[in-house]
Order: C-alpha cells, then structure tokens, then sequence
C-alpha cells in the first residue's frame, strides 16, 4: 500500500529531487522534528516525561506521517545508521513508526518551558554532528527532536514532520543542506 501511495504522490520540487543521491551516500544528519500533535503548544502543566498521558502526544494524523516519512526514505534506499531522540513521547513515537529504532538522548529535550537550557543542549548536539566529520558512520543519523532545538541550531523554523538536513562543519559546527518535507 505504501509503495502504491509513492508511486502515485506528486512529483517533488526539482530541490528535493537533488537531495536523494547525496543521502543515498550517508554522512548527513537528519534533524526532524516531531509529527503532528493534538492541539495546543507545548505540554499540559505538571507533564511528566515518564508518563504519555500527562504529554502532548501524536494525532493520528501525526502518526501517518511518520510512517509515510520512514517508508518514503526506504524506497530512496536511504540507509540511517542510528537514530537519536529526545525523551518526549511524541519524538520517540516518531522515530519509533518512522524508523523501527530510537535511542533517548537529553540534548534533544525540548527547552520550551527551559530555556536556560538552550546553549548547553545546543552545543552538545552541535559537538556530537561535528564529531561526524572525523568519525564516519555507514548511513545517515537522525535526530528527532523539536522546533525549538532546530531553530536554534539551524536558524530555521520547521514544520512538524519536516527534516532539515545538515552536514558536520569543521570541528564544532553544522551547516544546513537542505529542508525535507515528506
């Protein structure tokens, strides 16, 4: 059914269409932010990040999205070598539906309600992309995580679902290749 549903999408903007082959290579970063949610910004008062109940978690809508963005790169033959996530349910379910695999990592945390937060987060997310230039990975390496986080680290407001893809910069750095919208 989902091979049928990629056949039969609209074509990609002639942008999109170049992104593939350099994928299909591996070394980038994918940082994708959750799919959609049920309404409201951010979570309900006393959330608790052990407990989904108290968060605000994936739509069915969200989570169609999710599955459409995981099959969408195994039919581009997009091999992911591991898959980062931050602990919020919604990111995780993400990554989960889209990827069949999620590791919990603290710097991809939302610091909505944090912002204090924000700079350390933020440099240890850049150290660890950057530590991809020397350290070779066979594939791709994605990070679900939020709005805010990749605002932050790439200057770029995205939508949920949406992946922007980056490359490692020199020692401490990223530099952004391009946005993906599946």
């Amino acid at each position: 059914m989902g091979a049928l549903a990629l056949a039969f999408s609209p074509a990609l903007p002639a942008a999109e269409e170049g992104i593939w082959p350099r994928l299909r290579r591996g070394g980038l970063v994918l940082l994708m932010r959750h799919a959609s949610t049920g309404p409201g910004l951010g979570d309900p008062p006393g959330f608790k990040l052990d407990d989904c109940a108290t968060q605000r978690n994936l739509s069915e809508a969200g989570r169609e999205e999710s599955r459409r963005v995981g099959e969408r790169l195994r039919h581009e033959k997009v091999a992911i070598a591991r898959v980062y996530t931050s602990p919020w349910c919604r990111c995780r379910e993400t990554a989960m539906l889209a990827f069949g695999q999620a590791e919990d990592w603290e710097p991809l945390s939302s610091y909505f309600d944090l912002p204090h937060r924000e700079e350390e987060y933020s440099e240890r997310v850049r150290k660890r992309i950057a530590g991809y230039a020397t350290r070779k990975v066979a594939g791709n390496v994605v990070m679900v995580t939020h709005n805010v986080n990749i605002a932050a680290l790439t200057r770029l407001s995205v939508a949920t679902g949406e992946i922007v893809v980056v490359r490692p910069d020199g020692c401490c750095s990223l530099r952004t290749v391009e946005r993906l919208r599946i």
